[in-house]
């Protein structure tokens, strides 16, 4: 399994004011995933110009926001089955579009990580 790119990931019933922020803090859009925005859902990369990053994702379905690791690999997989295997557990359902395919894993001490494979 090869880690593609590592990055926080804020999801928020508020996203557009969280995008602002970070675009007053000098970051900016680069990429905008618009295949969920339908669902209530959507997924912002956002990037600096130091290279630092940060992806914003909308969901409606949350009362607070939530704070993650967004871990993209080469083969989801095989990173589900190493996470698995120390411990992770899945929490809620795996996402799967034409892009992309990703679920949330929480460790046994309570960090997460959004596991993320783009599918090309």
């Amino acid at each position: 399994m090869k880690i593609t790119s590592f990055s926080p990931l804020i999801v928020s019933n508020q996203a557009d004011s969280v995008v602002q922020l970070f675009e007053e803090l000098g970051f900016e859009k680069r990429h905008q995933q618009t295949e969920l925005m339908e669902t209530g859902l959507g997924d912002v990369t956002m990037k600096d110009a130091n290279g630092n990053r940060v992806d914003v994702a909308n969901s409606t379905m949350l009362p607070r926001d939530l704070t993650l690791i967004r871990m993209n690999v080469d083969d989801f997989d095989e990173a589900f089955a190493m996470l698995t295997a120390r411990g992770f557990k899945q929490q809620g359902q795996t996402v799967e579009t034409l892009s992309s395919k990703s679920a949330m894993m929480v460790s046994p001490s309570g960090f997460a990580f959004d596991l993320c494979q783009h599918i090309k």
